[in-house]
This record gives structure tokens, sequence and C-alpha cells, in this order.
């Protein structure tokens, strides 16, 4: 039975991470509405691109979420100057494994003609994809500091920079898409470099915080006294690669959903990338206090509390079932609104609003595999998220995407439906192997 404390403490941990969720989200609607209002053709083509680097956003980040059980672990041993160590060989592994990312985006960017996209999106779609390229690199700078200041307990402090990077971002896309403060009229591109903009604000800002900072003294010199180590970045690897894998297996079956979209046609590319944004208001949500529960539970696992681990997850779900019911009761009364937020096409409204029952059937398997992917990744035992990732999200996903759009002629209805056909056994999956995981710890 989780105790009240426990529901504190991840309130306590996961609100500001919440928070920034949701300014992310803002930034997002913000995005698509700005792009969406200036044209069709450009909200398409962003839906393409965005599918695309989902993928290599979510692997990313993923990597970085290695870090979390490493450093949450020493933490709860008050092992500072460690953890110094570990960011150090964190840094160094996550910086090539980006690159290896943004490698391969690069041959997918030479390629892009052999899509099967539509014609006439291909010069908006070929720019932008290089500016959101060059936004990979600063993004896992940041995301691995605030990793690191997440598993000690602070999430205050990415989430004020995500804010600010959040408002920075908004003012440069009115101004860089529309062309005003004197600015010149870039459209797409224009939501391009007001991205990269704050995406290269933001890292600068914690780094400078880590270094500089006083009460993080331990943990810099930790990190500037320490040598790169063969050993420790391969525990960091160790821990990231599968983490990296779930995720990117997941978010690659909505891209490949997204693709799949764009051969039906523009109109239903477009409502994909609409309702696919609002469905983030679910996830970023859940996955704040996903993000919380991995943190506790971490800690737990480093003290070896069997009994708090399992107190942990069970009132991480309890939160994230309560704001499931929350964000389904948005989605369906203020559905419309938030659809028509994003353009004015009356056909792209409507076959948007088509989705909503959809939309809502897979909220419970996201709540559900967000809350014990989180906990199973605190455990440290990260290798069942690989294997239950390729079969609920490879295996089962994106052939249900295929036939129930294509072969039982569902269309773009079928692929929103098919979410609910990975994402709940993975929530079931992930589950059973946390608390196989803490049966087995001694």
């Amino acid at each position: 039975m989780a105790k009240k404390n426990n529901y504190i403490e991840l309130l306590k941990l996961g609100f500001p991470i919440l928070i920034g969720q949701l300014g992310l989200i803002v930034v997002a609607f913000a995005d698509n509405i700005m792009v969406g209002r200036y044209s069709t053709e450009a909200l398409a083509s962003a839906s393409f691109v965005n599918s695309v680097f989902n993928l290599a956003n979510f692997a990313c980040l993923g990597f970085t979420y290695g870090i979390t059980p490493i450093v949450a672990a020493l933490y709860a041993r008050k092992e500072n100057f460690e953890i110094g160590k570990v960011l150090r060989n964190a840094l160094c592994v996550n910086v090539l494994f980006t690159l290896a990312i943004c490698l391969i985006l690069g041959i997918i960017y030479a390629n892009v003609e052999h899509l099967r996209q539509p014609e006439e999106l291909m010069p908006l779609i070929k720019p932008y994809f290089l500016i959101i390229l060059s936004t990979l690199l600063p993004n896992t700078l940041f995301n691995v500091f605030a990793q690191w200041s997440y598993a000690i307990g602070n999430s205050k402090m990415p989430m004020w920079i995500i804010l600010l990077s959040n408002v920075l971002n908004i003012i440069g896309n009115y101004a860089l898409i529309y062309g005003h403060f004197g600015a010149p009229e870039l459209g797409l591109v224009g939501a391009g470099l007001s991205t990269l903009f704050s995406r290269i604000v933001s890292p600068v800002i914690i780094i400078a915080i880590y270094f500089a900072a006083k009460k993080y003294e331990d943990y810099s010199e930790g990190f500037l006294q320490s040598k790169l180590s063969a050993a420790t970045c391969k525990k960091v690897a160790v821990t990231s690669y599968p983490i990296s894998l779930q995720m990117s297996m997941e978010s690659g079956s909505f891209s490949i959903a997204g693709v799949m979209a764009g051969w039906i046609g523009a109109i239903a590319l477009a409502s994909f990338q609409i309702i696919v944004i609002v469905g983030t208001l679910g996830f970023c949500i859940y996955y704040s206090f996903g993000s919380a529960v991995a943190v506790l539970v971490a800690n737990a696992t480093g003290l070896g509390d069997k009994v708090q681990m399992k107190k942990v997850a069970a009132a991480g779900y309890h939160i994230i079932l309560f704001l499931m019911a929350m964000s389904s009761i948005v989605f369906v009364i203020f559905g419309s609104q938030l659809i028509s937020a994003f353009t004015m096409d009356k056909l792209v409204i409507t076959t948007t609003l088509t989705l909503i029952v959809p939309l809502l059937l897979y909220q419970l398997g996201d709540a559900t595999q967000i809350t014990y992917s989180g906990a199973l990744r605190g455990t440290g035992n990260v290798m069942p998220m690989l294997w239950v990732a390729f079969v609920s999200y490879i295996i089962i996903g994106i052939p249900a995407s295929y036939l129930l759009a294509f072969t039982f002629g569902l269309g773009i209805y079928g692929l929103i439906l098919s979410f609910s056909f990975s994402l709940l056994p993975a929530g079931g999956a992930f589950a059973y192997f946390f608390y196989k995981t803490v049966k087995r710890m001694k």
C-alpha cells in the first residue's frame, strides 16, 4: 500500500517537471497553430519532418535516461564526487551517440524524395529538415544536465530553463513565421530557426549554473578532476541503450504511422499532426510523473529497499491514472476548440474531429507503459525494456497501423486506433518485469 509521503514526494519532484512539459506543449501548440494558420502545406510538411525527428529526439532523450538510475542511486548514498565523474563520462557517450543519429538522419535527408511524400511539399520539407537536424546536439547537452538535476531531486532548475526557452521560441515564431518586429517572413523555415535558437540557449544556461553555483561544487569538481573511464562509459552506455531503443521503437511506430498518413494525402497528414500534438498533452503530463517514479525508485534501489520501490510505483500509477482521466475529459469537452486552433481548413478540422475516439482509447495504455517503464528504469534492470518494446511497437504496432489503415480501409482513423494495440501490451509487460525484478533483488 502506498504511503501518503510517497505521493507527496512524487508530487514535489514531478510537478516542476510537469510545468516544464506543459511549457513544451504550449510551444508545440503555438508552433503548429502559427504554422497551420500560415498554410496547410506548411503544416503538412512540419508533420512529416516532426514525425521523422520524433524518433531521433526520443532516441537521444532515451539515451540520457541511462544517467538517472546511476546518479539517483549515488545521490541516495551521498557520493557527490562520483556523480560528477559519471556525468563527465555520460556527456561524452551521449554526444557520440547523438552524432551517430545525425549521420543516419543525413542519409535519410539525401533520400527524402523516395519516401513517397507529396511532391509539392518538398521545397518546404528539405530546408526545415536541415534546421531541425542542427537542434539535436544542443538538445542532448541540455538533457544530460537536466537528467542529473532530476536525479538529485532538483526538478525546478530545468523547469525554469525550459520555460524561458519556450518564451523565446514563441516570440521567435511570431517574428520569423509572419515577418513581425522587422524580421523577414520565412514561414516554416522561420519556425525552425526559432526552435534552433531556443535549443541553443537552454544548454548554455544549465551548464553555466552547474559549474558556477557553489552548492554544486562537489559535482563540478568530480566532473573536472576525473578522467574519461572506459568502465564508466560502458556502464552508462549499457544502461542507456536499451532505454533509448525502447523509446525509439515507441516513437518509431508513431513516426512510421506519420509516413503512412502521407501516403493517404496532405489532409490526412495535417490531421495526423494535429491529433498527435493534442495527444502529446496527455503523454507529457504522464511522462512528468513517470520520470519522478524513476528517480524515487532508483533512490530506493540504491538503498536496497524493495518495499519502498513497490510503494513508489503504486503511488505513481495512482497519480498518473488520475491525470489520465483529467486529460481524457479535456479531450472530450475541448477537442473541437483545440483542433480548430490549429487550422482554418474545414476539411482538416472535420477529419481530425473523427480521431478523438481512438485518441481516448490509447490513453490507458500510454499511462500504464509510462509509469512502469519509469519504475523499471529506476531499478537499473533495463534490458527487458528492449524486448518489450520490440514486440509491442514493432511486431504488433507497425503491422496493426498498416492493416487497420489500408487492409481494413479505415484510413487515418485506423492509424490512430492502432496505437492502442501496441501501448496496452507494453504497459502490462513493463509492470510484469518491474515486479519480477523487485522480487528477485537481494
